[in-house]
């Protein structure tokens, strides 16, 4: 009659994510999107040591998508001039060594990509969520949404 507990647990936990996502700063969005990543490569990793070939592909494609249409196109190349180009280099990179794992059966690229988005997210969680830092990427200053009113009437 009633679903099963973890289906209950999966609805719960999207929610949270999705409330989380909504709420973000884009500060925290990129640091999720490395957690994504990090987390789809520890699965390919996983799967191919348990020779799952079906989910390895699964979670390698998983990643792959992340980096590329997550963390590559967050990229603002023209704000971010040549830190941006190298980040992209490095996305495009990443991707290709995530395809020779997945084609080759390779344990060694998965393992060096993991590594390369364990560094970044630290240098990116390094940076932090602040005013200068989001100047300095290329976003808005976060700002009061309203000023404070001020009144018309002159005080006696």
């Amino acid at each position: 009659m009633f679903g099963s507990m973890k289906s209950g647990a999966n609805a719960y936990a999207k929610v949270g994510m999705e409330t989380g996502v909504t709420s973000a700063s884009p500060h925290k969005l990129i640091v999720m999107l490395f957690d994504g990543a990090l987390v789809s490569v520890a699965n390919a990793i996983n799967h191919m040591k348990s020779k799952n070939v079906a989910e390895k592909g699964a979670a390698i494609s998983k990643a792959i998508l992340i980096i590329d249409s997550g963390l590559r196109a967050a990229l603002d190349k023209k704000a971010g001039g040549e830190i941006a180009n190298g980040l992209d280099g490095l996305y495009e990179y990443m991707g290709g060594r995530l395809l020779q794992a997945n084609l080759k059966n390779e344990l060694e690229p998965l393992e060096e990509v993991q590594k390369l988005l364990t560094d970044l997210r630290g240098a990116w969680n390094a940076i932090g969520d602040t005013p200068a830092a989001r100047e300095a990427q290329g976003l808005a200053p976060s700002v009061p949404a309203q000023p404070p009113a001020t009144s018309t009437f002159a005080s006696a």
